[in-house]
């Protein structure tokens, strides 16, 4: 007897469930894995995950391939809600074709990044894939092209967030580079553009995957990852958090939670956190921790470039960027890496209507050899460019040292920040006092019978002119110098009067940031 067209749906929507088979999502969940499916399920509210093109299918008949279809074609894609706001995401499953993406893949991917597009909503990619579909050819080069091109077009429209839950090689991995965040799981995940195999027979080089591209190499050494996950469920955990930060375009603004930390809280602990003595380390971390709403600052990269250290955070409710020299690691000193890692984040703050809090406490630029050959000119000019690039409200804090250029770059009222407080403490000269004294006044110490005693002399002269806010002040380049224990009062209150500001850049094409 033949099945009513009821049946048949229902015996392919079992088929569709199945994916790959039972034997390959048991392996899955053998190597410590989530299927796609249940990834997904996890990702969004309970109940709220609607599925796009399930019964899709390949339509290649070369290698053998018309006799191995699965529907679905080894990606799961749809939307549905994470607390309560409409996202959408698709998921590869490896348990398929080893995740490999095809022709029809990539249309599924493709179509889904243009529905979020049209409703100005994110995409999230849970990646876990062998690459491309090798069988397909030029085909499978093609549906990467066509993402990538998405990524792009689409990047500051709506937030891309890539979560890398398994392999991701090749030419798949230019497409999470290209989005807004990138998230990794210990030991199950690995990112890189050519394999051991490959790279040991160019080489010579003998490493293992783990070592060349996983999770702690990228966030860590490459900076490519911005979060490292225990699990799969931790890492849809952690996705979920950063979700509650952003806004779902760049036409709306990030979410409001009412918080029970009161707007003008003082925050005494910053005597004591911030040492007076400009040599003495502490860890940024701390400041940040206090000033903000309690238990609300959520740190990105933070592995990578530890001498700068960036993330989301709430003030009275409200979502803010916060960007801030950490000494406690190279004395707070901008070098390449750092410089790269808060520019990202400050472009991306501006994307999307956060606000950026900055915190100041640097010395420099890293001098060097490996910083000059490596570009630090440009690579550091990038921040510089980002800072002056962003309309949203900027309110900057100079804590302590805030010397040179780096001044400058970190976010000053010459790169049109809204309000600039400083500290009592705080230091805003062209280089520190004994640095400054040895160049201007290096004839009348070395003449000098007493040297030391000269340069001693000259060095508290120049402390008591030039080391301290007051100048700056004078010149209006600091708006006011106030108490450690009303940051948090003064930065909420500076906070609600920007609330409405409207800033538009000469009208242009785009600018040409020194890549």
């Amino acid at each position: 007897m033949r099945k009513s067209r009821y049946e048949v749906f229902l015996d392919k929507e079992k088929k569709a469930l199945e994916a790959g088979g039972k034997e390959r999502i048991q392996k899955q969940h053998e190597e410590g894995k989530l299927t796609a499916r249940e990834r997904l399920l996890l990702l969004f509210d309970e109940g709220t995950f609607e599925e796009i093109d399930r019964f899709a299918e390949h339509r290649i008949s070369e290698f053998g391939m018309e006799k191995r279809k699965y529907l679905g074609d080894g990606v799961i894609v749809g939307y549905g809600k994470i607390d309560g706001r409409l996202v959408y995401a698709f998921s590869q499953d490896f348990t398929v074709f080893g995740g490999a993406l095809g022709e029809t893949f990539a249309k599924k991917v493709c179509k889904i990044f243009d529905m979020a597009a049209k409703t100005g909503s994110p995409i999230i990619g849970l990646n876990d894939s062998g690459g491309a579909r090798i069988q397909e050819g030029v085909l499978s080069l093609g549906g990467y092209g066509d993402i990538f091109l998405r990524n792009v077009r689409y990047s500051g429209v709506i937030p891309q967030i890539s979560a890398i839950m398994g392999p991701c090689a090749g030419g798949a991995v230019y497409s999470p580079a290209v989005t807004d965040f990138i998230f990794m799981v210990k030991k199950t995940s690995y990112m890189f553009i050519t394999g051991p195999d490959v790279i040991k027979a160019v080489t010579y080089e003998d490493v293992t995957k783990e070592e060349l591209g996983g999770g702690m190499v990228h966030m860590e050494k490459s900076g490519v990852a911005h979060f490292l996950a225990e699990n799969d469920e931790d890492c849809i955990e952690k996705i979920r958090k950063l979700m509650s930060y952003i806004p779902r375009n760049y036409l709306e603004d990030p979410p409001f939670i009412q918080t029970e930390d009161p707007p003008e809280r003082y925050t005494e602990e910053l005597r004591t956190i911030i040492p007076e003595e400009p040599n003495l380390a502490f860890d940024v971390r701390d400041v940040i921790n206090v000033v903000v709403d309690s238990g609300t600052f959520f740190e990105v990269q933070s592995g990578y470039a530890q001498n700068i250290v960036v993330g989301f955070a709430r003030l009275a409710g409200k979502v803010v960027g916060v960007v801030g020299n950490n000494p406690a690691h190279l004395a707070g000193c901008l070098d390449i890496n750092a410089s790269e890692k808060a520019a990202r984040f400050v472009r991306f703050c501006d994307c999307f209507n956060i606000p950026i809090i900055t915190f100041v406490d640097v010395p420099g630029f890293l001098p060097g050899t490996a910083q000059e050959y490596n570009g630090i000119i440009r690579r550091g000019a990038k921040l510089l460019y980002a800072y002056a690039e962003a309309t949203v409200p900027k309110i900057t804090l100079i804590m302590r040292k805030a010397y040179g250029g780096a001044y400058v770059v970190m976010g000053s009222r010459h790169l049109f920040a809204d309000c600039v407080f400083a500290l009592p403490q705080a230091e805003i000269a062209v280089m520190g006092p004994e640095g400054a004294v040895n160049i201007i006044f290096r004839k009348e110490i070395e003449s000098a019978p007493n040297p030391d005693e000269v340069r001693n002399r000259f060095i508290e002269e120049y402390k008591e002119k030039f080391a301290n806010p007051w100048k700056a002040a004078a010149l209006g380049f600091i708006d006011d110098v106030i108490k450690p224990e009303e940051v948090r009062k003064k930065i909420v209150r500076a906070l609600d009067s920007f609330e409405d500001k409207v800033e538009k850049l000469p009208s242009k094409k785009h600018g040409n940031i020194p890549l």
